[in-house]
């Protein structure tokens, strides 16, 4: 009987989850102001939506020039995304350096810094913003100072909320060292530290090991989530590249002191990417993809629960996935994908691109988790990519004319590919309930000028530090509402009725021709729809990968970049009826 009743539950709920319909509410256009770099959504509330909009700003006057630095405008709009007021805080923020805007609980805090030269300090400073009018409702107030220990040395740093949104957390290094020292510090809702600076070093050399995630729990354990590289030969005498070996998790208390290691040698298992987080029972619960081999394909998905005082492992669930479910390697490039009158160049590019790629040392193919949902029922569903991410340069000659000597100009080309979307529940009793995978194959590449002559293919792995701002049309964006899960991502329009591996895929690059489209998944069976959302043919390019989601609505940035004239944009709402 009792078992009967719980199944009536779940297909009740699993209706009524297909019984909500999505709708996007896009506002009116407007334009990025002259001097602009980047817009992105910071922070929204029950009154609006806040966007931050990069700029440079004047930082001092020489007779014979001038120096700028990074700032920033908040930007507010109300709920029918009309702007309600821009600041730029230029005044505010004279003798400092713009960093970010950060949203803790329910307010909204502008991050600058001021280096002390004297002191070797960086000096980060924070100031809170009032949301109604955006003027600061109090000066900047120091945080804390990082200090230098030779001139060269480079600071960078972090603020993260700890695990119950309780405190502010300042994560932080100095680059330039031969060995890797990070300092955690806790700040309350005042601002006001409530720890002393935990330092953490380890044995590592500082080019071999990377930091890719930080988890600071309630009771002030300190997780680091590291990527271990070796020294390999090249294909030439001397050459030498960083390699990927194993992943490096270690738990340290709050005076920076190492109390336990999750061990990550799993005999027959190569660790390719992890996803560390806390469940609702207070455990952890270690996500990995697997390979058999090195460099190999993603051969399957790992769940652990971990104690976190001891890095004892309590359970595994393990699920193999076939190969075949994944998207044949190039997916077949659509001839109609970009119109435009430079697309056959594009094509042989592309061409080109894809020689180089297969001749890279140390390059790999792997899955990337991307969202983590708590489901009603205590399970967890991961949402995850396959990724590829990596850099070449290419040059160009342009003839002198009337004597005049040629040039070659030399560019940066950042490339980024968002293949298969995976899909998994994991139940309350840490089993793997059920894995979907929808096939995509996108591919953003930005190319930049620098002017150097330096050539060849390099890999990147996302840092903890670094900003994640790019790609911005490809990727996916997802939102929970109401026991379902709404999935958005950019594609092209032939792709429409590709649900399952095996499907004919076409791939897209050229995004401002692209359809949008939105899959809603149930969270309790896994079964899921897919439908057109909207044509971004009509309305700026979205970016769903940088949604901002609060309560039950998502909203997204959509952006055309003109070669001449001003970048417009729009911001839509996403809401489930």
């Amino acid at each position: 009987m009792l078992k009967t009743c719980l199944l009536l539950a779940a297909t009740a709920l699993s209706l009524c989850a297909w019984s909500q319909k999505q709708s996007i509410t896009w506002g009116d256009e407007f334009k990025l102001r002259k001097g602009s770099t980047s817009v992105n959504v910071v922070y929204t509330d029950a009154s609006g939506v806040y966007l931050e909009e990069g700029h440079l700003a004047l930082k001092s006057y020489y007779v014979i020039g001038a120096s700028a630095r990074q700032s920033a405008s908040l930007v507010k709009l109300d709920k029918n995304l009309q702007e309600v007021y821009r600041s730029d805080f230029n005044k505010e923020l004279r003798g400092k350096e713009f960093e970010t805007f950060f949203a803790f609980r329910d307010k909204l805090l502008i991050i600058a810094t001021d280096y002390n030269k004297s002191d070797r300090a960086l000096e980060v400073y924070a100031a809170e913003v009032d949301k109604s009018s955006g003027e600061l409702t109090e000066s900047f107030k120091l945080m804390t100072s990082l200090l230098k220990e030779e001139k060269k040395d480079e600071i960078s740093f972090k603020l993260i909320p700890n695990a119950d949104t309780s405190k502010i957390v300042c994560i932080s290094t100095v680059s330039g060292k031969e060995k890797n020292t990070y300092q955690v510090q806790e700040f309350d809702k005042t601002l006001r530290s409530t720890t002393k600076p935990a330092i953490i070093t380890n044995e590592f050399e500082a080019k071999t090991y990377q930091l890719e995630d930080v988890l600071y729990t309630a009771d002030r354990k300190i997780i680091l989530v590291g990527r271990v590289f070796e020294y390999q030969e090249g294909k030439k005498k001397k050459d030498k590249f960083l390699d990927f070996a194993n992943y490096n998790i270690r738990i340290y208390n709050d005076k920076g002191k190492q109390v336990s290691e999750i061990n990550t040698n799993i005999n027959g298992k190569w660790l390719t990417n992890t996803k560390l987080m806390m469940s609702k029972g207070k455990d952890l619960v270690l996500a990995s993809f697997y390979s058999k081999e090195k460099k190999g394909a993603t051969n399957g998905l790992l769940v652990q629960r971990i104690d976190p005082s001891t890095g004892q492992v309590i359970s595994t669930a393990e699920k193999e996935i076939n190969y075949s479910m994944l998207t044949e390697e190039g997916a077949e490039e659509d001839k109609d994908d970009d119109k435009d009158s430079d697309s056959k160049a594009e094509r042989k590019e592309r061409e080109k691109l894809a020689k180089i790629k297969d001749e890279g040392e140390g390059f790999s193919k792997y899955m990337r988790f991307r969202n983590i949902f708590y489901t009603s029922d205590n399970g967890l569903v991961l949402l995850a990519e396959n990724y590829h991410q990596y850099t070449y340069t290419t040059s160009s000659y342009s003839p002198g004319t009337n004597g005049m000597p040629g040039r070659w100009t030399y560019y940066t080309n950042y490339v980024y590919e968002c293949g298969e979307l995976m899909m998994c529940k994991i139940d309350a009793s840490n089993n793997i309930g059920w894995l979907e995978i929808i096939p995509k194959a996108q591919r953003e590449v930005i190319r930049t000028n620098d002017g150097s002559s330096a050539g060849g293919l390099s890999i990147r792995f996302g840092g903890f530090f670094e900003s994640g701002s790019r790609p911005f049309y490809a990727g996916f964006g997802a939102i929970q509402a109401k026991n379902q899960i709404n999935i958005v991502f950019n594609d092209n329009p032939k792709n429409a009725d590709v649900l399952k591996p095996g499907q004919k895929v076409r791939g897209i690059a050229g995004f401002r021709n692209s359809d949008c489209f939105i899959v809603t998944l149930d969270e309790v069976t896994g079964k899921y729809q897919r439908k057109l959302f909207f044509s971004n043919s009509e309305v700026p390019t979205a970016m769903p990968r940088h949604g901002s989601v609060i309560g039950q609505e998502m909203y997204i940035v959509g952006k055309t970049d003109r070669l001449f004239g001003k970048t417009k944009l729009a911001v839509g709402k996403i809401a489930s009826n």
